[in-house]
């Protein structure tokens, strides 16, 4: 085969992965808007599910790594406002619609400022954080937002986002970390 006809057959390949990178980085912007527009990461991926088509039903589960611990730092203490010696606890899950893993989620909680309900289904079951502490009336405040992974992250994130959890009287609930799959940006048909 001649040099030519190798870069005639490339060509279509490398063409066909630039139209993928293209459809991907459009979605991107939707999605970050989708995000922005709730405080709960849980009600956002749900309606992304279901826009997206990605599983019906659209419901949002939270794989939790049971035996994850993950200390928390001086920084994210300070960042709950809670002392050296005040209990922290540490939850990783990764957020799935359907089959489908949307997010790698770390969260660090103040269990005393939950009811013993809650902290027992956040111990127990398969319920994300944010449907959980729901009826605390909770406000996301964002504190950091990458396109592509922050150090917490695993590789393959094309978006993280850190914030903090607060209730009405301000303080503060929850630090989370959230990195977010590619598998959020294909394109599904219904």
């Amino acid at each position: 085969m001649s040099r030519a006809g190798a870069v005639i057959r490339v060509a279509p390949l490398a063409a066909c992965a630039l139209l993928l990178a293209g459809c991907a980085s459009l979605q991107l912007p939707r999605f970050e808007a989708v995000l922005a527009a709730h405080d709960s990461a849980t009600q956002a991926l749900g309606e992304w599910c279901a826009a997206q088509g990605i599983a019906r039903p659209a419901t949002i589960r939270a794989l939790a790594d049971r035996g994850a611990a993950f200390a928390a730092t001086p920084a994210i203490r300070q960042s709950l406002g809670v002392g050296a010696d005040e209990p922290l606890a540490y939850r990783h899950v990764r957020l799935t619609c359907g089959n489908t893993v949307l997010s790698n989620a770390r969260n660090w909680y103040v269990p005393a400022r939950l009811t013993a309900e809650m902290n027992r289904t956040l111990e127990t079951t398969d319920t994300p954080f944010g449907k959980v502490v729901t009826p605390l009336g909770f406000r996301r405040e964002r504190l950091a937002q990458r396109r592509g992974r922050m150090a917490e992250c695993p590789a393959a994130t094309v978006l993280s986002h850190r914030a903090l959890l607060r209730v009405p009287t301000g303080q503060a609930i929850s630090l989370v970390v959230e990195c977010y799959t590619d598998n959020n940006l294909m394109k599904r048909r219904g």
